[in-house]
Parts: structure tokens; sequence; C-alpha cells
């Protein structure tokens, strides 16, 4: 029997490479929203059963990131993270040419669990890590503290109480590789069931 499937073995050499790049190395002009729409399009092809678009996509550009720094300063000051890091949350925000917020939105249903929705939510993190690194830029999947800060959460993304985040990423052009880092051992942590 043959596969409707074609094989993309370029694409699966990617996966096999592919390397977040740390939100201190994205640097310059964010791309264009024609290219943002683009990679959102395509994070947004994330498994979805029942079809509930349990997700969407707040995108934080320009002078907005400098407010939303402000944000996480005063916030992170107030409920008193270590200074050290909480420059590196600061930065990120401040720094990053855009950043999407990608919210968790689960949708009251009987028939798909709302850890379902979640996981769905995750995906589309990872698919839009993805599709900006296959485009050519950097991305990371970062949350900090302030992806559980209602106050930050309200007053600066304008969530509703029942959202939650499930990622900020960070995108932008990235010049710089960062050194390998140490990966999974597949033999240890694998089981195979065969019968």
């Amino acid at each position: 029997m043959t596969s409707t499937n074609p094989a993309h073995p370029e694409v699966l050499d990617f996966l096999l490479t592919r390397r977040s790049r740390p939100a201190r190395l994205l640097k310059g002009t964010a791309p264009d929203r024609a290219t943002l729409t683009r990679l959102l399009t395509a994070a947004a092809r994330v498994p979805d059963h029942g079809k509930l678009e349990p997700w969407r996509f707040v995108v934080i550009e320009g002078p907005a990131r400098a407010r939303l720094a402000a944000l996480v300063q005063a916030r992170g000051t107030a409920l008193g993270r270590d200074p050290e890091k909480l420059a590196k949350d600061i930065a990120a925000w401040r720094d990053s040419p855009v950043t999407v917020a990608v919210v968790c939105v689960p949708r009251p249903t009987d028939r798909i669990p709302e850890w379902e929705q979640v996981l769905s939510a995750g995906a589309l993190c990872l698919g839009l890590v993805n599709a900006a690194l296959a485009q050519g830029l950097g991305a990371c999947w970062l949350s900090g503290f302030a992806a559980y800060d209602r106050a930050f959460l309200t007053e600066g993304l304008g969530l509703a109480t029942q959202e939650r985040i499930a990622g900020f990423i960070h995108i932008g052009p990235c010049t710089a590789t960062p050194p390998e880092r140490p990966r999974p051992d597949i033999d240890a942590i694998t089981s195979w069931v065969a019968q």
C-alpha cells in the first residue's frame, strides 16, 4: 500500500537540527505583518480535536514592547522578584523585535477534555517557533513570571479571567548561533510495546 503523504526528508533534517535562539540574541527589525501572518497561519495548523480553536494570538510590537517591559519591571519589583532574573525578563520584552503571546482559551464542551485543548495551545507554541526558524528568523518560547501574574495579564494584555498564557514567542533576526545543548538519550526514555 502506497502512502498518500509524500516524504519530505529536508523537513525531518530541519527538525533534527532545529535550535531555538535565546531572546537576548534577537536583534534588528521585526518581520513585517505579511510574514508574521504567514507564520501564525502555519502555527495554527496544529492538532485541534473538535475544531475548537482553544487559543488565540496577541502580537506585541512597536511601542507596546516598552510599555510591557515597564509593566514587567513594576510587577516584578512589587512581587519581590530576583533583580538579576527580572532584568532578563525586562530585556526580553524590551529588546525582542516582536513577541507573540499565545493565549490558551479552553472552550466549554463535554466532548473534548480541557487538557487536550491546553496541549493544542502548547503545540501551537512549538509550531510558531518552528515556523519562524524555517523562515530563517530566530525564535524562542518563554514564559517567565509574567505568564502567571494575573495583574500583568489583565492590565498588560487584556486577558479574560479564563484565559491563560501558553507561551510568549519572541521572534526576530538572529545572526549568532548558540552552542548546541545536550539532547535526551532516546534509548533511556523510550519503551517499545510490541505485544
